[in-house]
This record gives C-alpha cells, structure tokens and sequence, in this order.
C-alpha cells in the first residue's frame, strides 16, 4: 500500500486535456444514433443506446480501464488506484438523449471522464484512489418514465424490480429491453462505494454565455413541484351564446396560465413557473369550450419559496374558477425537494476554475442531473459549460471545442486533488 505522504493535493496547473481529442470523441459518438437536423435520437435501451455503450466500452478498454455493469445496465469504467482498499472517485453523465436531442447533453460528462482519464495515462500519472467514469441507464426518461431512473435506483429512491417494470408507450418493460440489447449486469446496484462524485453538463441554459462566463459552479439544484388543473365549464355554440351567459373553461386556461406567470415573477431571481400542456375539449373552432385540462411546472432552489409558490397557485385557481363559475381538480403529479451540493466538494471546483485562470460564477441548475440523486450517497457537485443561446433538448444544442476543454480541464483538477496524485510520478 502506497503511503499517503506521497501523494499531492493537486496536478501541475499546466496540466490540461486535449481539446482536440475530446471534441473528436464528442463527434464520433455524435454518428452513434444521428437524427435528422443535427443532433441525435439515442433514446435509452434502443439499439442505438446499446451501440453508443459498446463504443464508449471499447474506448474505455483501449485506455486501460476495467468495465463493470450493474444489474440496471450503469456502466462504471475503472481505473485503478495505487491502493485497492480505497473507494473510487467518480465522475460521468450518461450517453441516453432525447428523441431529438442534441450532441453535448449528457455526453460531454461521460466523454470528458474519459478524456479525464486518457490524459493521466499521457502523463504517467496514477492516484491513490481509482477512478470511475460512468454512464448512467435512462437519464432523459424519454421512453421510460421517470427521468434519472438508474441513478435513482443506484441511491436507493427506486428498486430494481420497480424499474423494470416500467414500459414504454408501446407497452415494452424496461428490463425486457435491457436484457435485449445485452446491457443487463450482475453486480448489485448501489454495491459500489464512492469517495465523491462530479458531473461535468452543458448549461442548459442562456447564463453562462450571455455573461462570458466559463464555467459554472453549480451549488445545487432547484426543486421542482409538477400540478395538473383541470376546469370544467359548459361547452355551447360558439356563435349563439351571449358572453356574458359562458362557462368558459378555456377563458379559465388563460388566466391560470397568467397566474403562473405572475406567481414565478413575485419569486424572482430563480424561480420558474411553466405551463407546458393544455389541453381544450371539445377543441373546436365554434364551440366554447367547456373543459380543460393544464400541466404546470414551478420550480425554486429554496423549498420555502416553491410551497410559496404552490399555495398562491391553488389560491388563484379557486378565485378563477368561483369568478368563471367553473369546478376546478388540482393534483400534484411530481415533487422534489431543492438539492444542495456537497460544500467541500464545491469549493474544490471553485478553487480549481480560479486557479486555471478561467472566468466563473456559481450558479443553480434548473434542470434535472444523474448528480442529484447521487447527492444522497456520496458528496457531489457539478460543472458547467456555457452552450450556445441556452438551447438544449434540441437538435440545435452546441457548444464549443473551448467551452468543452475548459469544463474538462476543471473536471481533471477537481478529480486530481480528490483522488490524490502520486507525487512520484510524472511524465514517463
């Protein structure tokens, strides 16, 4: 066993990734799973999901690391440590993308972990504790539901025998086509114990670039409260019925989607609030319609603030619907409690991005992260790069060979000082 003493906190500060590796590596799994306008449709468990895994399994192997595949298809590629009795570092995303979904999302994390890893063995470089990058099973949840799924399963939030039973629109389970595409392991989930996990993402959102800004450093995630309203009226002739004698449900709709706004602009900075489904009945052009039915979405990184948010909700559709003389059912489809990062783990990343050189700002994420539930078993934090215009979940999603390099370049450092350096070694 090595002795600690011989390991150092941090790399060289000139040690960096190559950028033109990764962002070749970044366009080679872009071929994996290609969409129609740029981007990708690699949706999980679909033969090209299995085809980008076997890729990035191989380019793993080529560096010298060992693949492990837990019972929900999580792959962990090891490299080892000097010291086998320790627990490994972490780092990694997933490689699953939206039915039209964009290069960078989840990918730039798993490939950067591996460029993490290709530039330590270009230095001779070893750590006292292995390093693990992982790819986690159904981050988008696009084809199975919930989002975040593996990971969840990993922290204990869902059992195996849950996840698998979860189908598809097509009435396809989850471990049926887990086993299909040959990604189904053996190793217990959540048998692994980590040291710390980090998760390099794109933004997702405007910040970043609009400031010139970076790097992110994320201090935690907003928790998010998903409500359905439906508002009944009275549909009648469109034409025939004085306005003065309707029930109109849609008229509803559009105050309540008004409320949402309002209610998200009383809580600013971070709090959101989003209307992203409606649906009209009888949904024609002369009739008033005389029901409906609306998703919302709201959102704050203080848990106080979003019950905030909900209970001015609920007020303002009983005060619509008594004014419209409409019923009105409110249902809380989903909750999650806003997420805090570990501080220590935080602070790594910030010291790193400011010791680089690089131009930083913390900031909360709004969007959901495989890093979130790994938060309740490890310590955890996250990166950020900016990407272009904010746009993600999108074909048109893009960053830069720059933005990716820098946000790999934290991810080596953070991962360096946690994992420790053998001071011994070096360039071969």
């Amino acid at each position: 066993m090595t002795n600690l003493s011989s390991f150092r906190l941090a790399l060289d500060r000139d040690t960096r990734v190559d950028q033109g590796r990764l962002w070749a590596s970044l366009m080679a799994m872009a071929e994996v799973g290609p969409g129609i306008a740029g981007g990708n449709n690699r949706q999980a468990l679909t033969d090209e999901d299995g085809a980008a895994r076997t890729l990035f399994a191989r380019w793993c192997q080529e560096a010298g690391m060992e693949i492990h595949v837990d019972q929900m298809g999580n792959i962990f590629a090891m490299r080892p440590g000097t010291d086998p009795d320790t627990a490994p570092v972490c780092v990694g995303s997933h490689l699953d993308t939206q039915p039209a979904g964009g290069r960078f999302d989840g990918i730039l994390g798993v490939l950067a972990g591996l460029e993490v890893v290709r530039t330590l063995n270009d230095r001779g470089i070893r750590t006292k504790h292995p390093i693990v990058v992982a790819n986690w099973t159904n981050e988008e949840g696009s084809r199975f539901a919930p989002v975040m799924m593996a990971s969840g399963v990993f922290a204990g939030v869902h059992s195996v025998e849950w996840a698998y039973d979860r189908q598809d629109r097509t009435g396809i389970r989850f471990g049926d086509e887990l086993e299909r595409i040959g990604w189904k392991g053996k190793m217990p989930v959540g048998s692994l114990k980590l040291k710390a996990f980090y998760e390099l993402h794109i933004e997702q959102g405007p910040i970043l670039e609009a400031e010139g800004t970076q790097i992110g450093i994320v201090t935690g995630g907003q928790g998010l409260t998903w409500l359905q309203v439906n508002l009944q009226g009275r549909s009648a002739h469109a034409g025939s019925t004085p306005m003065a004698r309707r029930r109109n449900a849609g008229l509803g709709a559009s105050r309540v989607m008004e409320l949402v706004q309002q209610v998200a602009m009383s809580h600013q900075p971070y709090a959101v609030g989003t209307v992203g489904r409606l649906e009209l009945r009888p949904n024609s052009t002369n009739s008033v319609p005389g029901s409906a039915e609306l998703a919302i979405d709201i959102r704050s990184p203080d848990a106080t603030v979003l019950a905030a948010m909900e209970a001015s909700i609920r007020h303002g559709v009983e005060a619509i619907a008594g004014e419209l003389e409409l019923t009105f059912t409110i249902s809380r489809l989903q909750h999650a409690e806003p997420v805090a990062f570990d501080e220590p783990s935080v602070s790594t990343i910030r010291n790193v991005a400011a010791s680089l050189g690089y131009t930083h700002r913390d900031i909360v994420s709004g969007a959901g992260h495989d890093a979130y539930w790994l938060s309740r078993v490890t310590p955890t934090a996250m990166i950020m790069c900016p990407c272009i215009d904010g746009i993600s979940h999108n074909e048109a999603e893009d960053i830069s060979p720059e933005w990716a390099a820098a946000g790999a370049n934290v991810l080596l450092h953070a991962v360096g000082e946690t994992a420790l350096v053998d001071a011994c070694t070096g360039h071969p």
